[in-house]
């Protein structure tokens, strides 16, 4: 057993991630670092499935900080398309990389499927480690389930949010007050798992 973890770098310069999830830390008493403050080089993120890109990014950012290390690998899986575009989700529009562009080339690739087949679901792999080597680090996942909509709606969220339908409650996740979505999304659902390692392991 180590101490209690009060500091963790974020192995992400995204502003909505670091929102997401320290709103859901906070009641731990951990205060998430960007990893900006410590590096401005980005990994290689050559995994082929969210776990492997996840460790990948942790560790990159463990070294660089000297702290814990907390990573998110998430994206948009179309069962229409195969699941894809999965791990590509963050440079599904090409380089470089937008939510605009890969919002509108989901809509193209999807332009001829009927709404009873643009079911979709995110899915968001957590991997938190103690330290740069640390041999058995934290996995945690979660899953959101929805269709996709044929034009955005919503200001809220980010990446994909505008594009995400929800049969429950009758809205796209941009559409969802922070408070709401970080109670129902597939980030939210991982770091619930992630939490209860937290508070048994660490």
């Amino acid at each position: 057993m180590s101490a209690p973890i009060q500091e963790l770098v974020l192995a992400s310069n995204n502003r909505g991630k670091l929102q997401e999830m320290q709103a859901l830390l906070t009641p731990l008493g951990i205060t998430l670092r960007r990893v900006a403050e410590f590096t401005d080089v980005s990994p290689a993120e050559t995994g082929h499935t969210f776990i492997e890109n996840a460790l990948i990014k942790a560790r990159h950012a463990a070294r660089a900080s000297g702290l814990p290390a907390l990573a998110d690998d998430s994206g948009i899986e179309v069962r229409a398309l195969g699941g894809q575009p999965g791990v590509y989700s963050a440079r599904y529009g090409g380089e470089p990389s937008s939510d605009a562009a890969n919002n509108q080339k989901l809509l193209t690739e999807l332009a001829s499927v009927p709404d009873g087949a643009r079911s979709a679901r995110f899915v968001c792999v957590l991997a938190l480690l103690r330290h740069a080597d640390d041999p058995v680090p934290l996995i945690a996942q979660g899953f959101w389930q929805g269709q996709i909509l044929r034009a955005p709606r919503g200001e809220h969220g980010f990446g994909y949010d505008p594009l995400f339908w929800l049969a429950d409650p009758q809205c796209s996740a941009a559409e969802l007050p922070a408070e709401i979505k970080n109670r129902q999304s597939h980030r939210a659902r991982a770091m619930q798992a992630l939490l209860a390692q937290i508070q048994t392991d660490l």
